[in-house]
């Protein structure tokens, strides 16, 4: 039996599962396979499990931080409930910022963990208003800001694990890769990893349509817009309305058994369109968390 030091340890090498109904049900192209790369099984539920862990172990390696020190950082769940899995293998205290209005599943998450939870009100300006908190808290000199969306070591995470392990579960065959856009550190990492390896794989974002308020997507301001982004390297944009995502989201999970999450369905909705009007693909989308993160939206119901 293999033995990991820590939890942390865990992370990464997701299965690779293939869609059986869905592609007949929604008649994809002749010839394609649909794969998910199933995110959620990460010690801490999702995709950012890896960006978390880059960017704290990357920061301890420059000697930015030492356990035993404070870490703030503006999250919508996902990445703040990964960094205070890891603050809390590693001893660091963890600060989190989080608009008012997202699930009290992610909330209850972090705080077991053993971060401290700021709550700022969504009608303030939600993960904009969170970003420019937790970067004033460092001002203050409350602690340091990981900063995830201008962090290099977050598309590092998916340059040296997710990209590599896509590469190898389809033994090189990937002719489109398919992510939801929040930080954009998945799509950015993983499409430089896959374009290095094979320049003719197609990189597919999923943003959301104005007015769409799907968990883990975005579309920001330019003012916002995470700096490690670079439009040149997404060949193709998807914009996905919230209906549609949350209704594949359902999909996934009563006709494939799949529980994932909203933005798991909008990556999906994007991978379905690909696949209807392209023959003979191998199509990977990010699953990037679990459903049961989502229970008390009532999106399942």
């Amino acid at each position: 039996m293999k033995n990991y030091p820590t939890i942390e340890d865990t992370i990464g090498m997701t299965p690779l599962v293939r869609l059986q109904r869905l592609p007949e049900i929604y008649n994809v192209g002749r010839g394609n396979v649909i794969l998910a790369k199933l995110e959620g099984n990460n010690p801490a539920g999702s995709v950012k499990d890896r960006a978390a862990s880059s960017m704290i172990r990357m920061a301890e390696a420059r000697g930015l931080i030492k356990p035993g020190d404070t870490l703030i950082e503006a999250t919508s769940g996902n990445t703040g409930i990964a960094l205070a899995m890891i603050a809390a293998v590693r001893g660091y205290k963890m600060i989190l910022i989080m608009p008012d209005n997202l699930s009290v599943e992610r909330r209850a998450s972090m705080t077991a963990y053993g971060a401290e939870l700021i709550l700022t009100p969504a009608s303030e300006g939600g993960m904009e208003y969170a970003r420019d908190l937790a970067l004033k808290m460092q001002a203050a000199g409350e602690g340091l800001v990981l900063d995830q969306f201008s962090n290099d070591d977050n598309p590092l995470a998916h340059i040296q694990g997710t990209g590599p392990e896509l590469w190898d579960q389809t033994s090189g065959q990937i002719t489109h890769f398919v992510s939801a856009m929040g930080t954009t550190g998945t799509i950015m990492g993983v499409g430089s990893y896959l374009k290095s390896k094979n320049p003719d794989v197609v990189v597919v974002g999923a943003q959301p349509e104005d007015g769409a308020q799907i968990p883990g997507i975005r579309k920001w301001p330019v003012e916002y817009l995470p700096k490690i982004y670079d439009a040149s390297r997404v060949d193709v944009v998807e914009s996905i309305e919230q209906a549609e995502a949350e209704h594949i989201a359902r999909e996934l999970a009563s006709k494939e058994g799949i529980f994932a999450g909203i933005s798991s369905g909008g990556a999906l909705v994007a991978a379905l369109r690909i696949a209807q009007r392209t023959e003979n693909a191998t199509i990977v989308f990010i699953a990037c968390d679990r459903g049961d993160r989502y229970l008390s939206t009532g999106v399942f119901k």
